[in-house]
C-alpha cells in the first residue's frame, strides 16, 4: 500500500464444500469484479498483479496462464471483463495436480476435484501447467527446496514450461525452507525480509 498499490484480498470457497474448480471460478470472478469497478476503486485495469501462497499460489498461477478459452471463468458475473492479469508471484503453489494428487485417497480427490479417478481430465483442467503459453504475463516463482507438501518439482515444472514458451519468468529456490518457508536444517536463504523486498520490487518492475 505504501508503494501506491490498491490491495484486494480475495476470499474463495474452501474444500470440501467447494471444489478447486469452483475456487478458480471465484478467483477469476474477483479479477473481473475489480476491472468492472476500476473507476470507483481507482484501479488501473491494465496493471493487475496477483500473489498467492500454496493453494493461493495455485490460483495465482491459473490466473496467469488460463485465458477464457480454458473454460474456467464460470458464471459468477462481470463476464464482459477479462480475468487475465499482468504479473504473477507464485509462492510454492501446486502446478500439476494429476502428479501431486497421485496416491491421494479417493475421498480426498472427491473433495478437492470432484472425482475419485486419479487420471480424470479435470485434474489437467485445473492445473496451471496445462495452460502455460507464450502470451502469459511475467512470473516470479518462489519455492522451498525442502518442501514436503508441494514438492520443488511442481514449481520447477511450471518454470521450465514458461521458459520454453518464452515467458519472462524467474524461479527462486529458497534454501533450508519447508512448506510456508518454515526453516528446516538451518536459516532460510533468502530471508523472509529479503523475499518481501524481492516481491515488492518485482511488482514495481512489472506494473509501475
Amino acid at each position: 500500500v505504501k508503494r501506491g498499490y490498491l490491495v484486494a484480498s480475495v476470499n474463495y470457497g474452501l474444500a470440501p464444500q467447494y471444489s478447486i474448480l469452483e475456487q478458480i471460478e471465484n478467483a477469476k470472478c474477483a479479477i473481473r469484479f475489480l476491472r468492472t469497478n476500476a473507476p470507483s476503486f481507482g484501479i488501473d485495469p491494465n496493471r493487475i498483479g496477483v500473489i498467492g501462497e500454496s493453494a493461493g499460489g495455485h490460483l495465482a498461477a491459473v490466473l496467469g496462464t488460463a485465458d477464457k478459452s480454458a473454460g474456467l471463468d464460470g458464471t459468477g458475473g462481470f463476464t464482459d471483463e477479462s480475468s487475465r492479469v499482468q504479473a504473477v508471484v507464485d509462492l510454492y503453489g501446486p502446478t500439476d495436480l494429476k502428479t501431486l494428487f497421485a496416491g491421494y485417497p479417493a475421498i480426498v480427490l472427491q473433495e478437492l476435484a470432484g472425482t475419485q479417478d486419479p487420471n480424470a481430465p479435470v485434474l489437467d483442467k485445473i492445473s496451471p501447467l496445462t495452460y502455460a503459453s507464450a502470451d502469459d504475463p511475467p512470473f516470479l516463482i518462489l519455492q522451498g527446496d525442502k518442501d514436503s507438501v508441494v514438492p520443488p518439482s511442481q514449481s520447477q515444472a511450471l518454470f521450465a514450461k514458461l521458459q520454453a514458451a518464452g515467458v519472462q519468468s524467474t524461479l527462486v529456490m529458497v534454501k533450508n525452507a519447508e512448506h510456508s518457508f518454515t526453516p528446516s536444517g538451518g536459516p532460510i536463504s533468502p530471508t523472509r525480509t529479503e523475499i518481501t523486498s524481492m516481491v515488492a520490487d518485482y511488482f514495481a518492475s512489472r506494473l509501475k
